[in-house]
Parts: C-alpha cells; structure tokens; sequence
C-alpha cells in the first residue's frame, strides 16, 4: 500500500461523467482521495456523504477530493446524481488505479476470503507528496479525520 512520503502514482481515469481525469492535473493543491468498496452501498453512502456535507470546510482547508472504486462508469453517475455530489467519482473496472495505491486486497468476511477495495483514505500535498495515509476510515466522521492532520 502506497505510504507516507510516496509520490502520487500517475493515472488516468474516467469520471461519472465519462470525462478523463489525470493525475497530472491533481497536483497544485491538496488533494485527498477516498477509496471506497462500492457505490450506493450502506456504509460507503455514509463516507461519500460525510464528505459531501462538509465539502466547504475541505475546500476551505485547501483540499480537492476525489472518490474512486471499482464500479463501473454508470454506477458511479447514479451514485454521484443521487447525492449530488461536489466531487468527481472515478470509475476503476479494471483496478489499475486501486492496484496502484495498493487498496485492491485480499479481505474475509465471515469465513470468506475474497479480494477487495480496502476503505483508505490518501492526503497529498500540493506536490503530490503523500502526507496522510487513514487505514480506520470512520465513514461517519471521514471529514474530522482529514482536518485533524
């Protein structure tokens, strides 16, 4: 898993809109993104929301957020016109990305092995330096654990 003083891997993913975000592009402000196991589940409704909500007092803080899973591009524009949401949703079928930042993982649920999208949040400076890496992600309070860095 990517940690504290990696560099932002470079990427290339499509948005809920169908649009190309680069990493390249990210770099220049703080940027937080948030891996989430799946769109319009329970909890990650939570985590998307939490941040959703309190956008003003990330962007304030000087960040950017960007959300990205394995969903398909679809799913995520659902997700993203549901809620509204502020930020770009990327869509990561083939799990480059997530294999990148190391968050596609062996995980077990009752007994089950299986692999996944571990729920991590990654802070990145304004070089593209990661600054925070959050493992715990507590969907209910995910803005609070990105501002108390």
């Amino acid at each position: 898993m990517l940690k504290t003083g990696d560099k932002l891997p470079q990427f290339k993913g499509i948005n809920q809109d169908g649009e190309t975000v680069s990493s390249e592009n990210l770099i220049g402000k703080k940027l937080v993104i948030f891996f989430y196991p799946q769109a319009n589940t329970p909890t990650c409704t939570v985590e998307a929301c939490n941040l959703s909500d309190n956008y003003s007092k990330l962007e304030k803080a000087g960040f950017q957020l960007l959300g990205i899973s394995g969903d398909s591009v679809k799913k995520q524009k659902n997700f993203h016109s549901k809620f509204a949401f502020p930020y770009d949703l990327i869509a990561d079928e083939s799990h480059e990305i997530l294999e990148k930042f190391g968050v596609w993982q062996e995980k077990k649920t009752f007994g089950k092995t299986y692999m996944g999208i571990v729920r991590t949040t990654f802070i990145f400076d304004e070089k593209g330096i990661c600054e925070r890496v959050i493992e715990k992600v507590t969907s209910k309070t995910a803005t609070e654990q990105i501002l108390e860095g």
